[in-house]
């Protein structure tokens, strides 16, 4: 397993906690449907709520709670009143029934009592009676009537109290006054100043005290203020319902609904398999992510393959980072692949890097292994005049037509120079050329002074070719769309290139969606597996506009790399000359099958 040196790219910083949470967060914002649609279920749900709820008024009164007293005036109790039991006492089916009779509905004092709620606010003797109703007459009406019920009730109790002191006193005091009536007869019969006199009138004495005491606790008994409380605040109609109204409503339904919804974007997060951020790519694959190639705008028509804008200077920018990376610049061999699906990106990521190499200064080398759908002969412009000075074939010229032998095409890259193209080829037995002596001979190229060699092979979980090629070409950049690729994907990626001895050097991450890739479907029906076009020497080609341009083989270049020709014998650049060829773009495939239904 090769290790990325300390400072280069393929050296992914690992992710803190804080970044973590960011990105997850910036990944949660991706889900905007799902966020949305939370919110508009909450609002809809508060909504609702106010419309469709009744209208509850609440009336409120408070009294305060007293024990009898000989002196209402007074400053303060002797004994102070367990609220605790007075709340209960107030919710209680005594004062309920007190309620009920007296607004003249006996019958439904369960009912009354359903709307009434009593507290005791801290460190009082005050009951606050609050009761709920739709209407707000009846509520202050029933509030009123439960505090005088409660009061009613209080003052009922007290006064039974009494009553039963004051009996339990005279009961006491009738057998003192029949002693006293007795002592009364019996002094009249004795002598005054006899020893029996003497004795009667003592113990009348004591029996006249005993009776005034009596009848002085049954005084105080009778003069005690049974009021159980003052009224101080009186129920009145409330002017508006109680509850939290429908703004409120549609406000509490609001942050309800950013809730569910951020619920329901991470729960999607957490089951998605996809990636969705170049974090996601970086943990996936341990490798840093170069560039993020830009979405192509809308209605665009079909893309050139050498970029031009922002989309060029984004491939320069990756260029330059591998070029300054101390693991690639030490071997200068690229494997440009995709994880699986189209290679139609990665195909088009090969040829601009491969550019911006030339750009460099480098003597840049584009190998396309792909040798099962091979296309770009088809889509690249061939330099007129220009030929390579390593041109000569692997083992020499005609001694194997098996790839990568024969053709050595240098292609145009417009401002960027020119860079030599190998073509692919189809061949019966794709992993024996892969590994052939000639492949590791053209390969090694790159040992050469400035020299660069940029290989496109086939989607590695799909085939085995770019795992063959690792060992040989291992430096590789994964060019991947992250909505479309899995995270499992691009870690059996890891896996598969590292335990083949290769080299993460990082990614390159693009937005256009799978699309169609114009190569399916290339060859079907075709007996010996060719393509259109090589069994004439000749391919066909349209102008800008799609229209078919005249088709002629140019001296020098086998495989019918060709000039284009517009109808009537115009030529369209003068022959040998470099500077006025066209930049070079992908034919439209649309075009291309029609000029072949005509032809």
């Amino acid at each position: 397993m090769k290790e990325a040196p300390a400072g280069s790219p393929a050296a992914a910083a690992p992710y803190d906690e804080p970044d973590l949470l960011r990105d997850q967060f910036r990944q949660l914002l991706r889900y905007r449907l799902l966020i949305v649609c939370g919110i508009v279920l909450g609002l809809a749900g508060g909504g609702w709520l106010g419309l469709t709820a009744n209208e509850t008024y609440v009336a409120t009164a408070e009294v305060t709670v007293r024990t009898p007293t000989a002196d209402p005036f007074a400053g303060g109790t002797v004994d102070r009143v367990a609220m605790g039991s007075e709340r209960r006492t107030a919710v209680s089916d005594i004062v309920a029934q007190r309620a009920a009779e007296a607004l003249g509905d006996p019958d439904r004092a369960q009912q009354l009592k359903r709307g009434l709620q009593v507290t005791n606010p801290p460190n009082t003797e005050v009951l606050r009676f609050a009761y709920s109703a739709d209407d707000p007459q009846l509520a202050a009406e029933r509030a009123n009537a439960f505090v005088q019920a409660y009061l009613g009730n209080r003052q009922a109790d007290a006064d039974a109290t009494i009553a039963a002191g004051v009996a339990s006193l005279e009961s006491q005091r009738a057998p003192q006054l029949e002693r006293r009536d007795a002592l009364e007869d019996e002094l009249g019969t004795l002598f005054e100043g006899s020893a029996a006199y003497d004795n009667a009138l003592a113990d009348l004495s004591g029996v006249t005290s005993a009776i005034s005491d009596l009848n002085a606790a049954i005084a105080r008994l009778t003069s005690l203020d049974t009021t159980g409380g003052r009224v101080i605040t009186e129920a009145t109609p409330p002017g508006s319902p109680s509850g939290p109204g429908l703004p409120l409503l549609l406000a509490l339904g609001y942050v309800v609904g950013i809730g569910i919804g951020l619920l329901a974007a991470w729960v999607r997060l957490v089951f998605d398999p996809t990636v969705r951020s170049p974090g996601d790519v970086t943990r996936a694959l341990h490798a840093p992510v170069l560039g993020v190639l830009p979405r192509p705008a809308r209605g665009d028509g079909p893309e050139e393959l050498l970029a031009q804008g922002r989309l060029a200077e984004e491939y320069r920018s990756v260029a330059f980072r591998l070029a300054y990376d101390e693991a690639f610049a030490q071997r200068r061999r690229l494997l440009v692949v995709a994880p699986r699906g189209s290679i139609e990106t990665p195909l088009a990521a090969a040829v601009n890097l491969t550019a911006a190499f030339a750009e460099m200064g480098m003597d840049a080398l584009l190998v396309e292994a792909d040798l099962r759908t091979p296309t770009l002969t088809e889509q690249l412009r061939h330099a007129d005049g220009v030929r390579p000075g390593w041109a000569s074939s692997p083992g020499g010229r005609g001694e194997s037509t098996d790839w990568p032998s024969g053709l050595r095409v240098p292609i145009d890259a417009e401002e960027s120079g020119i860079f030599d193209l190998v073509p692919g080829r189809r061949v019966r037995n794709v992993p024996r050329a892969l590994t052939s002596p000639a492949a590791s001979q053209l390969i090694n190229h790159a040992d050469a002074k400035g020299a660069v060699v940029v290989v496109l092979a086939p989607a590695v979980l799909l085939y085995a070719d770019a795992i063959a090629l690792t060992d040989r070409v291992d430096g590789v950049l994964v060019v991947c769309d992250p909505s479309e690729v899995h995270r499992d994907d691009l870690t059996r990626v890891r896996e598969l290139v590292v335990g083949a001895g290769g080299l993460l050097l990082g990614a390159v991450l693009h937005s256009w969606g799978s699309g169609t890739d114009p190569r399916e479907g290339e060859g079907e029906g075709e007996g010996d597996g060719a393509r259109p076009g090589e069994r004439t020497g000749e391919a066909e080609d349209r102008d800008r506009d799609g229209r078919a341009l005249a088709v002629r083989p140019v001296p020098g270049q086998p495989h019918g790399a060709r000039h284009r020709q517009p109808p009537g014998g115009v030529n369209r650049e003068p022959q040998g000359s470099n500077s006025e060829t066209m930049g070079l773009r992908i034919l439209d495939p649309g075009a291309l099958g029609d000029h072949e239904g005509h032809h």
